[in-house]
């Protein structure tokens, strides 16, 4: 297929998890997706149905691997785990964040906090949307011509995405445009990113908490 042939990169974020007690789970293993979670892993399967897809990789993560695989089974693709999709490292993993019960209330926590705009409390956005962007590129690379599915969680989704408009990564969680089970399309063309758009197969809004 010719050079000028655009080449899809789709970035796929996994479906709604099971967490009764409402923690940051972030990297802890053994959360997987839910009834709702794995209805949404299927939508975005069959948003992708039709497509050239011909490379899926996702995150090592249960919720990012459980979400490939309807998409493994809409495209007969094995799910390649690519570490770099991984959800970012965070200080609050395991605890309630806020102000009533959450961890927010004990001073011992509140040293995390002083610079948002890194963040101070995690991987620093910089370092999140870097290792996304290669992953991005690698997968263009291998697909040339054609298109891949990359499964990761919604904060490396959302900082690639203002990385590659040119926006700011620093931001409001509550105002990422990346749902449950969304799926953001990223086109390229001579190795350069050309469009960027986004659909949620599982229902307009659904999902819109920060995290994971």
């Amino acid at each position: 297929m010719s050079d000028e042939a655009d080449t899809i990169v789709h970035l796929v974020r996994h479906g709604e998890v099971e967490n009764p007690h409402g923690v940051l789970y972030g990297r802890i293993p053994g959360y997987h997706l839910s009834a709702d979670g794995r209805v949404m892993a299927k939508a975005a399967a069959n948003f992708l149905a039709g497509r050239d897809v011909i490379v899926l990789r996702s995150s090592p993560l249960e919720r990012a691997q459980e979400t490939a695989e309807p998409i493994a089974a809409q495209f007969g693709l094995p799910v390649e785990t690519d570490d770099r999709l991984i959800e970012p490292w965070n200080h609050f993993e395991g605890l309630t964040f806020g102000v009533g019960d959450g961890s927010l209330r004990r001073p011992r926590h509140w040293m995390q906090l002083w610079n948002p705009f890194r963040p101070s409390w995690g991987e620093p956005y910089g370092e999140v949307a870097a290792r996304m962007r290669v992953a991005m590129a690698d997968a263009a690379a291998t697909v040339r011509g054609h298109e891949a599915a990359l499964v990761s969680h919604q904060l490396p989704i959302w900082v690639a995405r203002r990385s590659v408009e040119g926006r700011k990564l620093w931001h409001d969680p509550r105002r990422r445009q990346c749902a449950l089970g969304s799926v953001t399309t990223f086109s390229y063309r001579g190795g350069e990113i050309v469009g960027v758009s986004y659909a949620e197969p599982a229902g307009a809004g659904r999902g819109q908490v920060a995290g994971a």
